[in-house]
């Protein structure tokens, strides 16, 4: 009798699990809504921001991004610092809200900006898909520091 009463929890157990990995809500495009031709609206910007490194003092720099405009448009602006004798390179990279990415150079004088093009805000809202902005500065001792990882939305 023993051994069947634990047959059966066994299989009642096995049954369980089966059951419980079979329960997740599927997102593939061969959901009935799909392929009823139903729209569907895109996933939610799922941008991060990552760690950013802080420089030492005596070569450090700082760098501004503006807030995007209806357009799209952000605004990354060189402010200088101590260490701006030792830049030997500022680079601006924009992950769009589709992911697709555009790099640029900024100059290194104090006041030198590169405007991008960034994900233009939804037409009635004040705000829109957020897009990552992330800056990169290479220093004459070879070294390049993140400074700077936000999003703008």
């Amino acid at each position: 009798m023993k051994a069947s009463t634990i047959l059966v929890l066994i299989a009642l157990v096995c049954g369980a699990v089966a059951l419980a990995g079979c329960s997740s809500t599927s997102t593939s495009s061969g959901s009935p809504a799909a392929a009823a031709g139903a729209a569907t609206s895109p996933p939610a910007s799922t941008l991060t921001t990552g760690p950013t490194d802080v420089m030492p003092s005596d070569i450090a720099v700082t760098v501004s991004v503006g807030q995007k405009n209806d357009q799209g448009k952000i605004t990354v602006t060189f402010n200088g610092g101590s260490g701006q004798i030792n830049v030997n390179g500022v680079t601006v990279t924009l992950t769009r809200a589709d992911g697709s990415t555009e790099t640029q150079q900024l100059g290194f004088d104090s006041g030198d900006q590169v405007t991008m093009d960034g994900t233009p805000r939804t037409p009635g809202t004040l705000t829109g898909a957020a897009d990552r902005v992330q800056v990169a500065v290479s220093m004459n001792n070879g070294q390049t520091y993140n400074i700077m990882d936000v999003l703008r939305s």
